[in-house]
């Protein structure tokens, strides 16, 4: 479903990147975690190509992209590998104007061109998948942060991606608010939908992640199934990491 190959990312003269190879299936739901600065949302923007890689390959079912230092990649390959993807970010990103369903429909009306009815239809199916039904005409300020990352999930979903990439999507919510959003996305991991999740969120990577990537300084330091990384890691930078959060 997507390869990683040898994979840089450079700011400047700071490399953040350092040679990522990683596998993902498809139906599978990946979950990285790492330290602050690890270079975790970078990898996940990267999938977007919100920001280009410096070098590598990445392939994301048909599509395969090569970068190479201070190449650009055409404007029209990136538009195809982006409707693959759908992101959702720590910040809700909604338009302010716009009910939760319209918000929703952006995306059907003006980039996939359908028309309003049969976008009107889809969008609010998709809200009452992730329990929003009744609040379709709420503006986002009428709408709790929860809420509003779930409109936001119901957003990238509209577009129908091959993968969903989700960059700690709880992490501006109060603590109550974030069993919600992680109930939706652990329904989304049963169904059998392609998930990238930066998290800090363990319990939900230990229930729901098919695999576990740790990420330290830039590369891949271990990865595995949940129970190999939770329970039985033998290494000692990722007990290191772990036993901080659980101290």
């Amino acid at each position: 479903m997507i390869e990683i190959k040898n994979l840089h990312k450079q700011f400047g003269q700071t490399e953040v990147l350092k040679g990522i190879d990683l596998k993902i299936e498809e139906g599978n739901t990946v979950c990285i975690i790492g330290p602050s600065g690890s270079g975790k949302t970078t990898l996940l923007r990267c999938l977007n190509l919100l920001e280009t890689p410096t070098k590598g390959t990445i392939k994301l079912g048909k599509f395969s992209l090569d970068f190479q230092d201070k190449k650009p990649v055409p404007k029209d390959k990136v538009i195809k590998f982006r409707q693959q993807t759908g992101m959702v970010f720590q910040s809700y990103n909604l338009f302010p104007h716009m009910t939760a369903l319209e918000n929703v429909m952006e995306g059907l009306v003006y980039v996939r061109k359908q028309d309003k009815e049969a976008s009107r239809t889809k969008a609010l199916q998709l809200l009452e998948k992730v329990g929003l039904s009744e609040r379709a005409n709420h503006y986002p300020s009428q709408l709790s942060g929860g809420q509003q990352q779930r409109v936001g999930i119901a957003r990238a979903m509209a577009m129908e991606p091959e993968v969903l990439l989700f960059d700690e999507p709880t992490s501006a919510l109060d603590p109550e608010l974030v069993g919600e959003v992680l109930k939706v996305m652990k329904e989304l991991a049963k169904e059998g939908m392609t998930m990238v999740v930066v998290t800090h969120e363990m319990n939900f990577a230990r229930e729901a992640a098919d695999k576990v990537v740790f990420i330290d300084k830039g590369v891949i330091v271990e990865e595995g199934t949940p129970q190999q990384i939770f329970e039985h890691t033998g290494h000692e930078r990722t007990l290191q990491f772990l036993n901080k959060l659980c101290s």
